[in-house]
């Protein structure tokens, strides 16, 4: 079994994002879970979401508590939360930045037993024309860099489900996944 964390704010779309991911893995084969964890539910308020993978039925119902892999929407978050609680050795961490792996190591001090990914999808979405400079969407962008570095769903599957999730630019929000897929070496 597989298990994502995904770190977002309220807002951001980090639980529309595990819905999307979940719903091209199940179209690739696997079973699949998806569920957020909402705090205070408020607009910019820390909120994770969770996704679990399996190739058999998946009998859990518990929260993620050691995920195999964590995806933060904005390095902001690791201000006020713990994004790399529970990461399991070996696991990964992919990180919304537009700074690099050495620099994000060295400034937030990270020399855990999982390995650092970064990719400014801000740039990509602000690029794409998804939201704003100030208030970008970056959802759908790092649901391609998730889809990269944890191999656990086919990109073009992945592109669809965005086209068919997005309330609007489809096509835009599929470039997005489709370019941080691309973009980041694994």
């Amino acid at each position: 079994m597989v298990e994502i964390r995904f770190h977002g704010r309220g807002g951001q779309g980090a639980a529309s994002a595990c819905t999307i991911y979940a719903d091209a893995a199940f179209r690739g084969g696997k079973s699949v879970q998806a569920f957020p964890m909402y705090g205070v539910e408020r607009r910019g308020a820390p909120v994770q979401s969770f996704v679990r993978l399996d190739d058999s039925p998946i009998r859990a119902r518990h929260n993620i508590y050691t995920p195999d892999h964590v995806i933060v929407l904005s390095e902001t978050l690791m201000n006020t939360v713990d994004c790399t609680a529970g990461i399991k050795a070996g696991g990964t961490l992919t990180i919304n930045t537009d700074k690099s792996v050495e620099q994000i190591k060295k400034e937030r001090g990270l020399d855990g037993d999982y390995k650092i990914f970064t990719v400014n999808a801000t740039k990509i979405a602000v690029e794409l024309g998804l939201g704003s400079v100030t208030s970008p969407i970056v959802n759908t962008a790092m649901l391609g860099a998730a889809a990269r570095v944890t191999g656990t769903a086919d990109i073009k599957l992945l592109m669809e489900c965005v086209a068919e999730s997005a309330p609007s630019k489809p096509e835009k929000n599929a470039e997005a996944a489709k370019e941080t897929f691309e973009a980041i070496t694994v």
